[in-house]
């Protein structure tokens, strides 16, 4: 081996990536600001050193450690500029290694010290035995074809012989590296000589493959050339331009939809029955309409949606007042969600009365997830196939509304809101609710399946939103698939607050007026929310404040000059722009007189307070009971006067006096069915109060069922009514003692301005009802001695 130390330093050029190996001609583009300082210096026909960077994400070398020890020097054969572009194209020949010893500062270009690397001229038996076993491998593979093909004139030293090689087989940089750091003539040719067996070996693979590959597509061969050609045909018939042909766009589309492998299969089997077809007919049009929504689905798409349920529970507060209980489960989900990892989506059902707010929180929901948000609307649906879909054999037929949602949403992870979905109607095509089962079945729904479609699709990823006025006319086995979250209604102060925030500003901006035009005091909005609406949510409220922007845009409009005057509204202001008042508190004056009492009713449009009245004239005893009522009102009403009857003498009624009497039993607003338990007690006290002359007290209401022992049940619905009593200006409620569990569900806010009071037994009602009789209070003791003491939780 000869070696040869250079006198003074040479310059150097680091690679990224690639090596010049001794021998080989290497096209480089140069462009980093120290590589274009030494290109710049040079002519052609200098000499200088190629080097390889260790790191090439490293942008400049800065110590020998930095570069591989072995380099070439290489002599510039040609260099340029290309126009408009900043690098410098520079050609360079390899010449002999040299081993980099170390790097000279300069500011300018790379400068190295080293020791030139030439093989030695007398060479070995082993090196003469390994060169000609590369000569013959040589042969052998340019006879397949391939990099070694025109590789002639082999030189005769076995080290030149290795780097020609090398040269002319496409390896990898680590290959190369290996290649040039050989120094030693034997090592090289062995490494040169087992990348040549693996270039023959792959070489006749790709050989054998390739003739299997034409044996099997020779018929499908032909069969695209008569494709090909039926094409031509159609364009030259019809002049069809160059444009894609329909086939193949489907192809494409289907082969970028992330298909499953089922799915993929039934795509294929429709692709080739559509070539068949020629594209022409009506079953054609069928199988592309399916095939388009076959692409069109998201199979693998999924929206990135956040998880922080800091910011989630920030967006939703912002969006709506109160709904704490809905909140706190949508932010339960969330943290699980996050904490699991895992993707299943929840199905909740909202149920409250209109107004309060179920349909908007669908939206909340998904902005503050950052998901895709689609309502689909049930009311009145009465098709089972609205939401699986139609066969295909129909004509026109479409997937259903679950999968026509879930193609709107562009993703498989969107949030779906199935609205009012106990408006479902039912109709002799099928029950569109039972349908709805494996859709809102967290065990089902990952294979639901379309009629349409005939193949499963993964729902169980959405999250599903119910909402409902009602649940009683929504089946058992569909109620027990959804978790239920009740919406009472909101208080006054929540609607204070939702006016303020969100229906006030709404309302200006949609009047074309601005900010500062006008403005409410918040006696003004508790002035409407109590005198001119009566619900549980805020659609009336939204209604009325919008007459009244309305009025004053008109008074805007009007005007004669250009300045706004800014407009206040005051409690006393309401009535002059919305009129007389719809609502007024009228219970102290029809519970004045004996034989009316104040109850307590939930509907499916939130709490709401009925009167039971009752009176008295001469007959044979009979008991007359009207006002549309359901049976189980009807049997309350007779249990009421057994009770009376059984009690007559602790009451101080004369059983005579009833047998002598007609008792008629009415409960107003006639031509609104009512029906249930809870009015019990109320028309036990009613009728108490009749026939002991004792008025019912006017701040009081009450809920309950009775038994025929005057024993007081417990009901549903517990926080609808104490907000519909606070409403009316109730200050008394008395519940059952068994509903005390419930309180937890009112408001502080409410129960701070309630006096509720709890009763075991019906004596404890009338005691808590009944006004005093002759300025004496009568208590009705349940041991017949002194009156017990109903418990009250204010």
């Amino acid at each position: 081996m000869n070696t040869n130390l250079p006198v003074f330093p040479f310059s150097l050029l680091p690679l990224r990536a690639g090596a010049l190996l001794p021998g080989a001609t290497l096209a480089l583009a140069v462009g980093r600001t120290r590589s274009l300082a030494l290109v710049e210096s040079l002519s052609v026909g200098d000499v200088i050193a190629v080097g390889v960077q260790r790191d090439p994400r490293k942008e400049e070398p800065t110590s020998i450690e930095d570069l591989h020890p072995l380099a070439t020097f290489g002599k510039v054969v040609q260099m340029g500029r290309s126009p408009n572009d900043r690098a410098i194209r520079l050609v360079v020949h390899g010449l002999t290694r040299v081993r980099l010893s170390s790097l000279v500062e300069s500011t300018d270009s790379w400068q190295a010290h080293g020791e030139v690397i030439t093989d030695p001229e007398e060479v070995s038996a082993e090196a003469k035995v390994l060169g000609e076993e590369l000569r013959r491998l040589v042969a052998e593979a340019a006879r397949q074809g391939g990099a070694l093909e025109e590789l002639k004139g082999l030189e005769s030293h076995p080290g030149q012989l290795a780097d020609r090689v090398a040269n002319a087989l496409d390896i990898e940089l680590p290959e190369a590296l290996h290649v040039l750091e050989a120094v030693d003539v034997v090592d090289r040719l062995r490494a040169v000589i087992q990348l040549v067996a693996s270039h023959k070996q792959l070489a006749e693979l790709r050989q054998t493959i390739g003739d299997e590959v034409k044996k099997e597509i020779g018929k499908n061969q032909r069969e695209a050339l008569l494709r090909e050609q039926l094409k031509a045909i159609k364009k030259q018939l019809e002049g069809v331009d160059g444009d894609e042909d329909e086939v193949e766009a489907l192809r494409t589309k289907l082969g970028a939809a992330g298909l499953p492998e089922e799915a993929r299969k039934v795509a294929d089997r429709e692709l080739r029955r559509l070539e068949q077809t020629g594209g022409q007919g009506a079953e054609s049009n069928v199988i592309r309409t399916y095939l388009e929504w076959i692409a069109a689905l998201p199979w693998s798409k999924r929206a990135e949606f956040s998880d922080d349920v800091a910011r989630i529970a920030e967006r939703l507060d912002r969006d709506h007042s109160g709904l704490v209980d809905v909140k706190k489960r949508i932010l339960e989900h969330m943290a699980v969600r996050k904490l699991t990892g895992n993707e299943r989506g929840a199905i909740l059902c909202l149920v409250g009365p209109p107004g309060v707010g179920k349909t908007s929180l669908g939206q909340s929901i998904a902005d503050a997830t950052n998901r895709p948000f689609v309502r689909i609307s049930l009311g009145g649906v009465r098709d089972e196939s609205e939401v699986r879909g139609h066969r295909r054999t129909y004509v026109g037929a479409l997937p259903g509304r679950i999968l026509t949602a879930i193609r709107k949403a562009g993703v498989k992870n969107p949030v779906v809101l199935l609205d009012e979905i106990d408006k479902l109607g039912q109709g002799w095509q099928g029950s569109p609710e039972a349908a709805l089962l494996e859709v809102l079945d967290p065990e089902q729904n990952a294979t639901f399946t379309d009629h349409y479609l005939e193949m499963p699709f993964d729902l169980s990823e959405v999250l599903f939103l119910c909402t409902a006025n009602t649940l009683d006319t929504l089946s058992r086995p569909l109620r027990d698939r959804l978790e239920i979250v009740e919406l009472a209604g909101y208080t006054q102060q929540e609607k204070l607050s939702i006016a303020k925030r969100h229906l006030v500003p709404k309302r200006i901006k949609e009047m074309g007026l601005p900010e500062s035009a006008l403005s409410f005091t918040d006696s003004a909005i508790l002035s409407i929310i109590g005198s001119y609406t009566r619900e549980a949510g805020v659609r009336q409220l939204d209604r009325e404040v919008g007459k009244l922007s309305r009025t004053i845009a008109l008074d805007v409009a009007k005007a004669t000059t250009d300045t706004i005057v800014a407009v206040k509204v005051d409690e006393g202001d309401v009535a002059k722009y919305l009129g007389k008042l719809k609502f007024r508190s009228d219970i102290a004056e029809r519970t004045s007189a004996p034989g009316v009492a104040t109850g307590l009713a939930w509907t499916p449009v939130g709490g709401d307070i009925l009167f039971i009245e009752t009176s008295r004239m001469k007959g044979k005893g009979r008991l007359e009971i009207t006002g549309q009522l359901g049976d189980v009102m009807k049997e309350s009403a007779r249990a009421a006067l057994t009770y009376v009857k059984s009690h007559a003498e602790e009451l101080g009624v004369s059983v005579s006096d009833l047998e002598e009497s007609d008792l008629h039993i009415h409960v107003p607003a006639g031509a609104v069915p009512k029906d249930g338990p809870s009015a019990g007690v109320t028309m036990f006290t009613a009728l108490a109060s009749l026939l002991t002359g004792r008025s019912v007290r006017g701040d009081t209401a009450m809920t309950g069922e009775c038994t025929l022992r005057g024993r007081v049940l417990p009901v549903g619905g517990i926080k609808a009514k104490v907000l519909a009593a606070h409403r009316a200006g109730i200050r008394r409620v008395i519940l059952p003692k068994d509903n005390a569990a419930d309180f937890d569900e009112v408001p502080e806010e409410v129960r701070s301005e309630l006096e509720l009071i709890l009763a075991e037994d019906m004596k404890d009602v009338l005691v808590a009802a009944l006004e005093p009789k002759d300025a004496e209070v009568i208590a009705i003791s349940k041991t017949g001695g002194e009156a017990s003491t109903p418990t009250a939780a204010a």
